[in-house]
């Protein structure tokens, strides 16, 4: 008798702490349906943030969800600086221009122009009359920075603003910039021009993070110049002036390579049989600067000379 009591109130204490057990997993369980339920409640909350204009690494202008913006160790503007400074390793960037083919249809200003959110009075490029003597007859001559490879503008800046890349080009930091002019002065092509005024879409660009190789957004108070287009050339592609031209006046390539391609026919040369056979020349050899940009002489011009309203200014 005694036995089978003991095996009564063994199986039902078995049984309590089975029921005890059950009811503990059944509410954990619906805790964690809970706190599922709850953070699912929460997300939908907050996944929606505020859109944040940012400029991408190609150079667009893109708005995100802040929520879906990570922060790095570094920040956009210092990751971009750095990039800006190091240049494109193992490249030699150089420009041939053929005068013999500019008709002054300027497509490469306002290319530039519109790139840069320059005014309608900036350029980094532009087009000049020229007449070599009184009995010759006048062309066409595009004229940007020259990047040279003993930059004058360099070594007088006293706030390392102005710069010159291991793959060639010179530019331009406005981040730096403290806008007194010495590069100005000490550049003999006058490639450079001072931000007197606030910049075309200042407001718009407010907020964008200041991107070296494109220059933008442009600032008042600092320098502003050519940057061959140093944003294209970190994508692969040609620079703004060169792929606007529509008369093949620009080659530009690497000189490790020595091969330069057409903007327009997209033909690619050999560059030093393209200087031998034309009779290339620098601007101001003699002063030493070493410009990375050749001129083609305008023999054999394709195109008359003539002016249109603004060469007439």
């Amino acid at each position: 008798m005694d036995n089978t009591n003991d095996k009564l109130n063994s199986t039902k204490e078995e049984s309590r702490r089975k029921f005890l057990k059950n009811i503990g997993l059944v509410g954990l369980g619906g805790f964690a349906i809970g706190a599922a339920l709850f953070s699912a409640k929460k997300f939908e909350e907050v996944k929606k943030g505020k859109n944040i204009r940012l400029l991408t690494a190609d150079g667009n202008v893109v708005e995100v969800d802040s929520v879906h913006i990570k922060s790095v160790d570094k920040d956009l503007l210092t990751i971009q600086q750095e990039q800006g400074r190091e240049g494109i390793v193992g490249r030699s960037w150089v420009m041939v221009i053929d005068l013999a083919k500019c008709r002054n249809a300027r497509k490469c200003v306002s290319a530039c122009q519109e790139a840069h959110h320059l005014r309608p009075e900036q350029y980094h490029i532009n087009t000049l009359q020229m007449q070599d003597t009184p009995s010759t007859k006048p062309y066409h001559m595009p004229k940007t920075c020259q990047h040279c490879d003993n930059p004058p503008c360099v070594s007088v800046c006293p706030v390392d603003a102005t710069f010159k890349r291991n793959d060639g080009i010179v530019l331009i930091d406005n981040e730096r910039c403290i806008g007194c002019r010495f590069c100005i002065a000490a550049c003999p092509y006058s490639a450079r021009s001072f931000n007197w005024f606030e910049p075309k879409d200042a407001e718009t660009f407010a907020d964008v993070v200041y991107d070296v190789e494109l220059n933008v957004p442009q600032k008042k108070g600092t320098i502003t110049k050519c940057l061959l287009s140093a944003d294209k050339l970190r994508k692969g592609e040609l620079p703004y002036c060169v792929s606007a031209c529509p008369n093949g006046v620009f080659y530009f390539g690497d000189a490790n390579e020595d091969a330069v391609t057409n903007g327009t026919t997209k033909e690619t040369v050999r560059l030093s049989k393209l200087l031998t056979d034309n009779a290339a020349y620098q601007l101001y050899p003699e002063l030493g600067t070493k410009p990375r940009v050749f001129y083609l002489p305008p023999k054999n011009r394709l195109f008359p000379y003539t002016e249109n309203e603004e060469t007439k200014a």
